[in-house]
C-alpha cells in the first residue's frame, strides 16, 4: 500500500498526463492560432514549453515560484501554463481588465518571480510594479516592441534549449500548480491555489460531462484567466485529453462562426451573452455548424426562450454549468435537461454534493439543515467539491475559515431547489432587495423582463425609499427603441410570473449593462450607478 501511495502521489499529476500525450500523440495538432496562422503539434508545443522552462531555469526559478500572466488568450499563455507545471512553479493568470492598483495588490500578494504580459498591458504592469513593494525578477512581454525594463518573450526564450529540463525534485499531486484570483466583488480578490490533483480531476470532470476526447477541437470565447476558461475546454482539459484548441484572443461572433467550419470545432465555450451574439450572426449568415457537438455556457442561467432559440439556431446540444472560482462547476444542465429546466442551474455534477441550506442571521446552517425541495423556500447554496477545490485561500486564513465549514463552501448565492435537485439561483445575499419587509430577488425580475421581445438585456437593483426601505429599479437595453418605461410597467403588471409589489418602480434605458469578464452581471456596480442616477433625477418613475 505504501508503494501505491508513493506512485499515485508522484505520478498522477497533470504534467504527466500532458507528457503522455506528447509521447503518444506527438504529431497530432494541439493548437492553432488563427490570428497568426501558426499551428503546433503536441511535440511542437512541448518544445516551445521546454524553451521557456530552460530560460526560466537559467534565470534562477525555483520550485514554488509564481509566474504571473496578464494577457489575452494566446499561444504564449499555453506555453507558460504548461511550463509552470513542468518546472513545479505556480501559474497565476490574472484578469487583463483589472486596474493598476488591483494589479499592484496581486503582485504584492503573490510575489511573482516573473510577470508575462501582453502588449496592451505593459505600461499598466510597469506602473503596478512601481506601486508594489515586491519587484518581480523579470517582466516579459509578448509584444515585438522594445520597452525599457521589459524583455521581449521571443528574446527571453531564443537561447532556451527545446530539450527536457532537468527536474531534481519529485512531482506531487498536492503541489500548487495554478493560482486564480476571485473577482473581488465583495472586497479584495482572494487567491485560490489549485493543486495538480485538482487540475487532473477538473479535467476528468470536463471529459466526463461534455464528453471530451482526443478527437475534439475546442474554442474558448471566454478568457483563460478565469476558472471557467482555463478549466472548461481551455488548456487544462484539452491538453490533458489530447484534444486540439483554437485560440481566440478577443471574442468576435462572426469570426467564431467561421472558425467552426474552417477548423471543424466540436465544442465552443461562452457566456449567455456570447450565445446571443452567435445566434444573431448565424441567423444573418447561416454558417455551416455541422461539426459542433455542443456549446457550453457558464456564468448565468439560460432563459427558456433564449435556450430554445440557441438550440434551434446554433445546435441542439446546449450545456449550462454553475459553480465558483474555488470549485469550477458543480451543477450542470445537459441537452436532455433543456429547455424544460432552463432558468435553473441544473443538478449536482457526478463528484459534487450541492445543497440549499437555511439562512440564519447569526450563524451558518449545518450542511444537513436544508430548505424544502419545493421550489419556494429560499436558502444558501453550499458545495462540497473535494475533487476540484483546494479548500483554502492564499494568505487568507480568516477568509478560509469564514468561507469553508464542515467540508462545504458557503457561496452566498441564494436559491431554491425542487424535488429532483434542480437548483434555481435567485440572488446573492448582498443583492437581495427588501421592500416593505418583503424579500425580492433581482434575478426573478430580470427573468420576467427578459421575456419581453422589446428587451435585449436587463439588470435589476434598488434605490432607497423612506417608506418602503428600497424600491426595485431596472436598467433596460432595448431590442426595440420604441419601448417605454410605462410599457414595461404594464407588461410587469400583466405578467403572471411576478407579484405586483415586486415590479420595478424606476427604469432607465441604457446601451449596455455592466458585466465582468466572464459575463456575470455586476449588481454591485449597478447599485452604485442607480444611487447616483436616483440622486441626480436620471431615473424614470412609473
Amino acid at each position: 500500500m505504501a508503494n501505491f501511495k508513493e506512485i499515485f502521489e508522484s505520478r498522477y499529476t497533470w504534467i504527466e498526463g500532458f507528457m503522455r500525450n506528447v509521447r503518444r500523440l506527438s504529431g497530432k495538432q494541439a493548437m492553432v492560432d488563427p490570428e497568426s496562422g501558426r499551428k503546433w503539434t503536441y511535440s511542437e508545443v512541448n518544445k516551445e514549453v521546454n524553451r521557456l522552462c530552460n530560460a526560466l531555469k537559467k534565470d534562477g526559478v525555483a520550485k514554488g515560484d509564481v509566474v504571473m500572466l496578464q494577457m489575452l488568450n494566446c499561444p504564449e499563455f499555453v506555453f507558460a501554463y504548461v511550463a509552470c507545471h513542468k518546472m513545479q512553479c505556480v501559474c497565476c493568470p490574472v484578469s487583463y481588465r483589472i486596474s493598476t492598483g488591483e494589479m499592484a495588490y496581486n503582485i504584492e500578494d503573490s510575489k511573482p518571480f516573473a510577470v508575462i504580459v501582453c502588449e496592451s498591458k505593459v505600461q499598466s504592469v510597469l506602473d503596478a510594479v512601481k506601486r508594489s513593494q515586491h519587484k518581480p525578477r523579470r517582466i516579459i512581454t509578448t509584444s515585438d516592441n522594445e520597452v525599457d525594463g521589459v524583455l521581449r518573450y521571443s528574446d527571453y526564450v531564443i537561447n532556451g534549449s527545446d530539450t527536457e529540463p532537468v527536474i531534481n525534485t519529485p512531482y506531487n499531486i498536492y503541489d500548487e500548480t495554478v493560482r486564480l484570483y476571485t473577482s473581488g466583488t465583495t472586497g479584495r480578490p482572494k487567491g485560490v491555489g489549485i493543486t495538480s490533483i485538482n487540475e487532473v480531476l477538473s479535467a476528468h470532470d470536463i471529459i466526463m460531462h461534455f464528453p471530451m476526447s482526443s478527437r475534439d477541437i475546442t474554442m474558448n470565447t471566454t478568457p483563460w484567466f478565469h476558472r471557467g476558461g482555463l478549466h472548461c475546454a481551455g488548456p487544462c482539459p484539452a491538453l490533458y485529453a489530447g484534444a486540439s484548441m483554437v485560440v481566440m484572443g478577443k471574442f468576435d461572433p462572426l469570426r467564431a462562426l467561421k472558425y467552426v467550419y474552417r477548423y471543424g470545432i466540436t465544442f465552443i465555450v461562452g457566456v449567455p451573452t456570447v450565445l446571443e451574439e452567435l445566434a444573431d450572426k448565424q441567423e444573418q449568415g447561416g454558417y455551416d455548424l455541422s461539426t459542433l457537438k455542443g456549446i457550453v455556457t457558464m456564468g448565468s442561467p439560460l432563459e427558456r426562450a433564449a435556450c430554445i432559440r440557441y438550440q434551434r439556431v446554433l445546435t441542439p446540444n446546449i450545456y449550462n454549468g454553475y459553480g465558483t472560482t474555488e470549485t469550477l462547476w458543480n451543477t450542470f444542465l445537459r441537452p436532455f435537461d433543456l429547455p424544460d429546466n432552463a432558468g435553473s442551474a441544473g443538478r449536482s455534477c457526478v463528484d459534487d454534493d450541492v445543497r440549499v441550506v437555511k439562512i440564519y442571521d447569526d450563524h451558518k446552517a449545518e450542511p444537513d439543515d436544508m430548505v424544502k425541495q419545493d421550489s419556494m423556500e429560499v436558502g444558501e447554496v453550499i458545495i462540497c467539491s473535494p475533487a476540484k477545490s483546494p479548500y483554502m485561500y492564499h494568505n487568507k486564513p480568516e477568509e478560509t475559515e469564514n468561507k469553508y465549514y464542515k467540508d462545504f463552501i458557503y457561496t452566498n448565492d441564494l436559491a431554491t431547489w425542487d424535488e429532483y435537485g434542480y437548483i434555481t439561483i435567485v440572488s446573492r445575499k448582498d443583492d437581495m432587495i427588501i421592500s416593505s419587509g418583503e424579500n425580492i430577488y433581482p434575478t426573478e425580475i430580470e427573468a420576467v423582463l427578459s421575456q419581453n421581445p422589446k428587451v435585449k438585456d436587463c439588470i435589476v437593483t434598488s434605490v432607497p425609499d423612506k417608506i418602503r426601505g428600497q424600491l426595485v429599479t431596472a436598467y433596460i437595453v432595448p431590442a426595440d427603441d420604441s419601448i417605454t418605461p410605462e410599457e414595461l410597467d404594464e407588461y410587469c403588471k400583466q405578467s403572471p410570473d411576478i407579484a405586483n409589489f415586486k415590479r420595478p418602480r424606476f427604469y432607465r434605458i441604457v446601451k449596455q449593462i455592466p458585466r465582468n469578464a466572464t459575463g456575470k452581471k455586476l449588481h454591485v456596480k449597478i447599485k452604485e450607478t442607480a444611487l447616483y442616477d436616483w440622486k441626480n433625477g436620471l431615473l424614470d418613475k412609473v
